[in-house]
């Protein structure tokens, strides 16, 4: 009979002692207390109870954490941060043996490593255009004092910081804040947009003013090609017959210096200067010449 008991005790001992391990798990096993090396692969597996311990872990399974906390920025104001912070267990073993709660553990290095981050940025910077950097230097951070400190075997795959923002005390004086950062960026816009508009018009003015100097330059430089040119076409006369091209140049000169003078001075051989009204002669010539016209008319007149 009491053979029959114990018989039927192992049995059910033994029986007990089956367990199964999945594909995306490992068996950490724990003998009187003391780790094993060797892990469970997937399976149906067998394990003498109340000696062995067996904790499966899944070592694919995206796990999160996430909270809320207060803490002071570079430029010590006041911000509420929030985070999420997903991992998988990349070491069953250590994920078993180092840490007793692994989620706790893993809350509280989140928040120590978010308030050295956070703190090592303004306000501005953490609310709006430096999140994203904040979050990944949170997540190299995290993965570091995981690793050399807790030896939890936990591989921090993202950290995101979903909202960061004033307390609720201050909400409002921040909206002030912002709105006025956001009419000072607005008109800096408006600055920089009419600056581009004066410099565009002044660079189209300047290019139409060396264009306009270009060609003067060009026209200048013609003429003074064609002066050289007639003045060598002239030498040229002058060397083959320099009595006639001299008198003849005199000539042209004396009649061109002559048109725009109404008075002219002659140095006479008697050492006086002799006037010469040229105005007034042109105008009695003129007047001689129309004064037969008219007499010619009138006598055409009577004859009729």
């Amino acid at each position: 009979m009491i053979a029959a008991i114990l018989g039927a005790v192992v049995l059910i001992w033994f029986a007990s002692g089956f367990y199964v391990v999945d594909q995306q798990e490992r068996g950490v096993v724990l003998r009187f207390g003391e780790l094993l090396e060797d892990l469970r692969e997937p399976g149906l597996k067998w394990r003498p109870r109340f000696i062995d311990e067996v904790v499966i872990v899944n070592f694919t399974q995206v796990n999160e954490v996430s909270q809320q906390s207060q803490m002071l920025t570079k430029d010590e104001n006041l911000v509420v941060v929030d985070i999420q912070v997903q991992y998988r267990v990349r070491e069953p073993q250590k994920y078993v043996v180092e840490i007793r709660n692994p989620e706790t553990s893993l809350a509280h290095a989140t928040e120590s490593t978010l308030r050295h981050v956070v703190g090592s940025f303004n306000m501005d910077g953490v609310i709006t255009e430096d999140r994203q950097l904040a979050a990944t230097l949170v997540q190299t951070r995290l993965q570091s004092l995981l690793d050399e400190k807790y030896l939890a075997g936990i591989e921090v795959s993202k950290v995101v910081i979903n909202n960061a923002g004033p307390p609720a005390q201050v909400q409002d004086a921040f909206d002030d804040v912002q709105r006025a950062k956001e009419d000072e960026n607005r008109f800096k816009n408006d600055a920089e947009a009419y600056r581009e508009t004066v410099v565009r018009n002044a660079s189209g003015e300047a290019e139409e003013i060396i264009a306009q100097a270009e060609g003067y330059k060009s026209q200048v430089v013609e003429r003074a090609r064609g002066e050289a040119d007639r003045f060598l076409a002239i030498l040229e006369e002058y060397q083959l017959a320099k009595e006639v091209t001299r008198d003849r140049l005199y000539i042209t000169a004396m009649e061109m210096v002559l048109q725009s003078a109404s008075k002219v001075l002659v140095d006479v051989d008697s050492g006086n200067f002799l006037v010469l009204p040229l105005e007034q002669l042109m105008r009695n010539s003129t007047s001689r010449q129309g004064l037969p016209s008219a007499l010619g008319g009138t006598s055409s007149q009577t004859s009729n």
